[in-house]
């Protein structure tokens, strides 16, 4: 019986790859969340305007230290991240979110992506626990703690 080829952190190279591609997708998700709050920041227009100005600034600072976490766990886990963004269109689930200035609108945008998200991250859970890959595991459970708590925050502001 072939002993099973392992990935430079002696991980299951196969799983890892699995892994590796679910983390991509991610990624690519979290690039369109990035831009479409980056879009939100510049265009947010009415009474809500410098609260949610602010607020977009500090989700898409947040958005971008979390797509380099995730490229370099896919870097860690011996493959490449995607990079091209023709690449994060064709494999985000996410949409763009165009000429958004509503308050509300924007709002929900976000409520919506970190739900789709958390979807993402919970899958991925899956595999990082069978591949028994604490260090995924510990990243997405960190994220999902944090989002879930926006959500709530966010769901309750909509709720106003």
């Amino acid at each position: 019986m072939a002993k099973a080829k392992t990935t430079s952190i002696g991980l299951d190279a196969k799983i890892s790859e699995t892994l590796a591609n679910e983390l991509n997708t991610l990624l690519a998700n979290y690039q369109l969340y990035y831009q479409n709050t980056r879009g939100l920041h510049w265009n947010i227009k009415g009474k809500h305007f410098f609260e949610l100005h602010v607020k977009f600034e500090e989700i898409y600072t947040d958005a971008q230290e979390k797509i380099d976490l995730i490229a370099e766990r896919i870097l860690t886990l011996n493959f490449t991240p995607l990079h091209a963004f023709s690449d994060y269109l064709k494999n985000a689930s996410l949409k763009e979110g165009k000429n958004i200035s509503d308050a509300k609108q924007a709002v929900e945008l976000i409520v919506d992506s970190l739900k789709t998200i958390i979807v993402l991250e919970r899958n991925i859970l899956k595999t990082a626990e069978q591949l028994n890959d604490e260090g995924t595991t510990t990243l997405l459970t960190d994220f999902i703690t944090q989002q879930e708590k926006e959500i709530w925050m966010y769901s309750a502001w909509l709720n106003q």
